[in-house]
């Protein structure tokens, strides 16, 4: 009798959830999303009307209904477990949203700070560090990993190959499952 694999994607999906659960009471609902966020605008300083929160909101907004759906729950909460499927059928369902593609043009527009259309070190830093509130070495990792040509920034491709890796590979080895830190 074989012994299964290790489940990454759970695993990375299940850190996400703890990240998100702002509250901690166990389940995600929207003011959990507003908040995320509200993180995300505090760390860029970043208004309401700038162009990059408002495409944050909407995606956030369509993504959280997406979640729902594929969860195919009664109410609008999700505890982990609804959560982490929700989150795998919601990646694989590109027919209303694409959460890898979309997520990741949105979230590479806040954090490219500069609008050079690459990240930096530094802009990386921030997002882990402000945003998911990881610890500075963490988020270093994490960037040299994503880093994959070795040129000291993460160009759109790949950070968008990164963020499709965590929600979609089951292989602890690719840069992607550090995107958000270590699982």
């Amino acid at each position: 009798m074989g012994t299964a694999a290790p489940d990454i994607i759970a695993t990375k999906l299940g850190r996400s959830f703890a990240a998100l659960d702002s509250d901690h009471d166990g389940h995600l609902d929207w003011s959990d999303y507003q908040r995320l966020a509200d993180r995300y605008l505090d760390a860029y300083h970043l208004g309401p009307d700038d162009r990059r929160a408002r495409a944050l909101h909407a995606f956030f907004q369509g993504y959280w209904l997406e979640l729902l759906r594929h969860a195919d729950v009664q109410g609008d909460r999700l505890s982990r477990d609804q959560y982490v499927a929700a989150v795998r059928l919601a990646s694989a369902d590109t027919s209303r949203l694409n959460v890898a593609d979309g997520l990741g043009h949105v979230l590479f527009d806040v954090i490219d700070v500069n609008g050079d259309n690459e990240i930096s070190r530094e802009e990386y830093t921030r997002f882990l560090t402000d945003v998911w509130s990881l610890e500075e070495a963490e988020a270093l990792q994490a960037f040299r990993t994503l880093d994959t040509n070795g040129d000291d920034t993460v160009s759109r491709p790949e950070f968008l190959r990164a963020i499709r890796q965590y929600f979609l590979l089951n292989d602890p080895d690719a840069p992607g499952s550090l995107f958000f830190g270590s699982a």
